[in-house]
């Protein structure tokens, strides 16, 4: 055990969660100052010179290597660990929820390349992120450690976590195809899936960190090719992909198209609004308006919220909202669950909400009114620069009187659409969207925008539009 001061690469400390790239900016050593400075911060802030962390990891090759020295960090500063092994990162909140943990700790990639890696984490019921990120590195740089002697028990959690997932499920038979993308939630996946009635095809199922398939990452039209494949093929009702940490899900249906996480979230909101009339229903400011409107008409309050899965969990908490998501395709049930990110058990409820209002994704894909919009558009914008330029369009938009949305950058409302202008929060890039009710007014509202970032000394990438959803 050494108390010397621990420095971090200047690009690994993140918004959401700490990442970096093995042997350039996250090593073994870092690992190591991150379990030690989390216990010690978890120790003080649960009054607990011995805090109790429970610690999971991901399919990635360099996994194993960090969770190892993780441990040895956690339980050099006094911790008591229960290691709950290889598994999606779900399953690591669970554990820390369900077993009373003062703190959780995922090693983790996400749907990163395969030579990155990761952590988030938890403390408490509550995400641990933000400043509380930035603190833990201020407090390795400080070398400011609780030294102890901890302890490590491994504890089997997968069978547990899947029935409690499987617990919410429909009796309703459905025919649905899966892919995990070789991702972690490959192996709890097919555990539930055999709980399940119908007919249910398995895709990559397998936990590889190379993976040798597809990139795990549902967002991506090019990464759903073989689910779609598969569900036109064997004509089956549906189909679910997960990322690479099963905390984000996307869905084909049936004719093969793709169902957006916005559109995922409108039928979810349904059979949730139909018992909770009046609950509010979060979304990021990337979704469609026809989200908020959809959950307005069927009774609900909805509420646009900033960008980030600690930050729509901290709203959800504050507002007793049921039920939250994200263009990305994080979904977050309060409702009969924990309110935290699981696309396992969005993907049971999916099927649940599909089988009470008739049966067919493919159907209430179609019920809501069909927008054109433009893919996510991310552009390079230098670190010091990025939140400035969002500060210089949102002053020349209030000079001209229009109808912003300021809650995470900018989202300007015209009568025909709106285009949203942020900064993220985790790379050296602006982020855009547009959405209108036909080519032409996103046409219109993509030069709006595009001429915004020209005053301020930006170029919008060319040919951004693609098909509405």
């Amino acid at each position: 055990m050494t108390n010397a001061p621990h420095q971090f690469h200047g690009s690994v400390l993140r918004e959401y969660d700490i990442r970096g790239i093995i042997d350039e900016t996250l090593r073994e050593a870092d690992a190591y100052a991150i379990g030690r400075a989390f216990a010690t911060m978890v120790g003080r802030e649960s009054g607990k010179a011995g805090p109790h962390v429970c610690v999971g990891y991901d399919g990635r090759l360099s996994s194993p290597m960090l969770e190892a020295a993780i441990v040895r960090g956690l339980m050099d500063a006094g911790a008591r660990v229960e290691r709950v092994g290889l598994g999606p990162t779900p399953m690591l909140y669970y554990a820390t929820v369900s077993r009373g943990a003062d703190g959780g700790l995922m090693i983790t990639g996400s749907h990163n390349p395969p030579n990155h890696n990761g952590f988030k984490m938890m403390i408490g019921k509550k995400p641990f992120y933000g400043a509380q990120i930035q603190a833990l590195g201020q407090l390795a740089a400080a070398g400011d450690w609780a030294s102890g002697t901890g302890s490590s028990v491994e504890v089997s959690i997968l069978d547990e976590y899947v029935e409690r997932v499987a617990s919410d499920r429909t009796e309703t038979p459905m025919n649905v195809a899966w892919d995990a993308g070789n991702g972690a939630a490959g192996e709890a996946m097919q555990r539930l899936v055999a709980k399940l009635p119908g007919r249910h095809v398995m895709l990559f199922e397998t936990i590889d960190g190379t993976f040798p398939n597809h990139h795990p990452d549902p967002t991506e039209a090019k990464n759903l090719v073989d689910l779609q494949r598969v569900v036109r093929e064997q004509k089956l009702d549906l189909g679910i992909a997960f990322d690479g940490d099963g905390d984000r899900i996307g869905a084909i249906d049936a004719e093969g198209r793709i169902v957006w996480g916005d559109q995922l979230l409108a039928i979810l909101a349904r059979e949730v609004l139909a018992r909770l009339p009046g609950s509010t229903i979060i979304a990021d400011v990337k979704a469609s308006q026809v989200l908020f409107d959809d959950v307005a008409a069927h009774g609900g309050k909805p509420l646009m919220w900033k960008t980030g899965h600690s930050l729509i969990k901290t709203k959800m908490a504050e507002t007793g909202s049921p039920l939250a998501g994200e263009m990305s395709g994080h979904v977050f049930f309060a409702d009969g669950y924990y309110g935290f990110d699981d696309a396992l058990y969005a993907a049971v409820r999916l099927l649940k909400a599909v089988a009470l209002q008739g049966g067919s994704l493919a159907r209430l894909k179609d019920a809501l009114p069909p927008m054109v919009n433009t893919p996510e558009m991310r552009f390079d914008c230098a670190e010091e620069r990025k939140f400035h330029v969002v500060d210089e369009v949102k002053a020349r938009l209030a000079a001209a009187g229009a109808n912003v949305q300021a809650i995470d950058g900018v989202r300007v409302n015209t009568p025909d659409g709106w285009w949203l202008l942020r900064a993220s929060n985790t790379q050296a890039v602006l982020v855009a969207r547009a959405e209108g009710k036909d080519a032409a007014a996103v046409e219109r509202l993509t030069a709006a925008l595009a001429g915004q970032l020209a005053q301020s000394g930006v170029e919008l990438p060319k040919d951004p539009t693609s098909g509405g959803h």
